[in-house]
């Protein structure tokens, strides 16, 4: 101030504030283990203890599905849940009880691909990499729904994230390389991957994280991801299993990948076919960053400056 004279100030939008990181953290870290289920996980080991005795015909003692009774922390069925929820990838899923395939979680990719998903979402933030988020293949969206909560709680207003699927479960072997390797992981074989627009909707609302920064782009990925309207991406995250649908998300996608941006591949170790369509893509475009392992299926590599 000097002279009489006074400064004044233009009023704009207001903005949130950001949470602070402590807190941004745990809030983020219980929603993992949310969509984990890794807070009642117990009676995901009661529901499998009652199958398998049903199953087999044999009485159950309904006592026994009291913690003090049943040890449940201690039990085979338990441990191999727990076992599951780090390691993550449905193929993974114990096969003692794959036939009855409940899994409570609200996302298949395990504790240590969303623990990388965290990391890479950080080193976005603070890099100040453009672009907004995506990934195709979502299942039930627990994945989407971390992302869209990460946002909201750095009180990030300005990326969207996109929720890419057909809705319908996978599609049927179309492309040679999926052909020959006789794979089929179509509705008609594994209906569960099935799950319906509407069913990932109410799982964002049901976490109150569906708003207008969530776009879905519903249908076949060679349809729907050629004429997305996505400018900028910071992070691809492909989930498609099938060598078809690993290249329709890089050729359609990457080249709106943002140097510094991240590119996560879910099933890159566990389906030679996405394996192949990933070192295609690689070799005939000269992507010499290197793959980071993040467990024994999921790789990611980041997009050079």
């Amino acid at each position: 101030m000097g002279k009489g004279k006074s400064k004044t100030k233009t009023m704009g939008a207001p903005t949130l504030p950001s949470p602070p990181t402590v807190q941004a953290d745990r809030y983020l870290s219980l929603l993992k283990k949310s969509l984990l289920n890794q807070l009642y996980l117990e009676n995901e080991a009661r529901l499998h203890f009652l199958l398998k005795n049903l199953g087999k015909q044999q009485p159950v003692n309904l006592e026994a599905l009291i913690p003090e009774y049943l040890g449940i922390r201690d039990c085979l069925i338990y441990r191999d849940l727990e076992a599951t929820r780090k390691i993550g990838g449905w193929l993974n899923y114990p096969g003692a009880y794959a036939h009855n395939f409940i899994f409570l979680a609200h996302t298949l990719i395990g504790q240590a691909r969303l623990d990388n998903l965290h990391q890479c979402l950080d080193a976005i933030l603070a890099d100040k990499i453009p672009g907004d988020l995506i990934e195709t293949g979502v299942w039930k969206g627990g994945a989407t729904v971390f992302m869209r909560g990460y946002l909201m709680a750095h009180g990030i207003e300005k990326r969207r994230v996109w929720v890419a699927d057909s809705f319908a479960g996978l599609p049927k072997a179309s492309h040679a390389q999926d052909v020959l390797e006789k794979i089929d992981f179509s509705a008609d074989a594994f209906p569960y991957l099935a799950v319906s627009q509407e069913a990932v909707e109410e799982l964002f609302t049901r976490y109150d994280l569906l708003d207008n920064k969530v776009k879905f782009l519903k249908g076949w990925f060679r349809d729907t991801l050629p004429t997305a309207p996505i400018k900028k991406l910071a992070l691809l995250r492909l989930d498609g299993d099938l060598y078809e649908s690993t290249m329709d998300g890089l050729n359609n996608l990457y080249h709106k990948v943002s140097p510094g941006g991240f590119v996560i591949v879910d099933d890159y170790h566990a389906v030679t076919a996405c394996k192949t369509a990933v070192e295609e893509f690689r070799t005939r475009h000269g992507i010499l960053d290197p793959l980071t392992k993040i467990d024994s299926d999921a790789v990611y590599w980041r997009k050079s400056f």
